[in-house]
């Protein structure tokens, strides 16, 4: 039993991943302020005697002994990290720095929750992990690509400096039960208006890619890549390789759904990157992993969620 402290519990991969954490023997302390996170994402994990809730802003230091660290704290879709950019650049670059000191002192394992927006608008496809990167400094879209890239920053300072044990995992999309049903992402949205009855949105011509991994595989992954002691600190992509397109996705959902939504096209949002697709050869030679769990099965179990929420059963 260790004692794991995952900050930003109560969001959507947070939430999965303490349940991960309890199921594997640990002692889970969830530090959240419900910017974005919820109280319902964690309402099943309360009662549970090796679960512990603190509301806190990562943006201040937190004291506390803990043996490892999940730093998941930061709004991660647009529309909410869009919606206060500085704190958003806050929340990734403080938030990494007192997390990072925690772990100093602790001499906890530290986890980077990073993303691939690290790689901008890719101009290499599949992204590789040693690509630098295409991203726009001064952008709508600069508070989050540029924090998580200044945390990368911080966390591997800290590992050559400071000697901190350190892991970095880039996430790419990820979708499931407990996504945020107003967080602008593609799954909730045509999710909702499909269940909804409404026509579904899709931006340009909806020929854009992406891949989708579903919760319960990348929290595997990051998981494996705490326990690995052979690893290194990374970065490691965490995602799945099978792409799609955003008109495929939503012609998808519309038939699971079995709704009789139309789509209807609106412009590109600004630096929306065409193209986005993890190559994770060394996640898989590194951890023994990739994702098992086909779209399919994902969307239905993301959509019988929706359909519960919208009938009041999750608060």
């Amino acid at each position: 039993m260790k004692s794991v402290l995952v900050t930003g519990g109560a969001g959507f991969l947070g939430s999965h991943l303490c349940r991960r954490l309890l199921q594997d023997g640990h002692e889970v302390v969830c530090a959240d302020n419900f910017f974005t996170g919820s109280k319902q994402n964690i309402s099943a994990l309360r009662d549970d005697k090796n679960f512990e809730f603190i509301r806190h802003d990562v943006t201040f230091p937190l004291y506390m002994e803990v043996d490892r660290i999940f730093n998941l704290a930061c709004p991660a879709s647009p529309i909410h990290y869009q919606n206060d950019p500085v704190q958003t650049v806050k929340t990734s670059v403080h938030g990494a720095i007192n997390m990072l000191g925690l772990a100093k002192r602790t001499k906890a394992r530290i986890f980077q929750a990073s993303t691939s927006e690290v790689y901008g608008d890719p101009e290499h496809h599949p992204q590789k992990e040693e690509y630098w990167g295409h991203v726009n400094p001064i952008g709508i879209r600069s508070c989050y690509d540029e924090g998580k890239r200044c945390a990368e920053t911080l966390f591997f300072d800290y590992h050559r400096q400071h000697g901190v044990d350190i892991r970095v995992g880039r996430i790419f999309n990820t979708y499931g039960p407990h996504m945020h049903p107003n967080d602008g992402r593609v799954v909730s949205n045509f999710i909702l208006q499909a269940l909804r009855g409404e026509d579904v949105t899709i931006y340009g011509s909806g020929s854009q890619t992406r891949s989708f991994c579903y919760v319960d595989d990348l929290v595997d992954a990051m998981v494996r890549m705490m326990d690995s002691e052979s690893c290194g600190p990374g970065p490691l992509n965490l995602g799945n390789p099978a792409e799609i397109t955003i008109r495929e996705l939503a012609e998808q959902i519309i038939a699971l759904t079995g709704a009789k939504s139309k789509l209807i096209e609106k412009p590109l949002p600004s630096d929306d990157p065409l193209r986005r697709c993890p190559d994770i050869a060394e996640a898989k030679k590194r951890l023994d992993w990739e994702p098992k769990t086909e779209l399919k099965v994902g969307l239905m179990n993301t959509i019988a969620y929706f359909e519960e929420l919208l009938r009041g059963k999750h608060g």
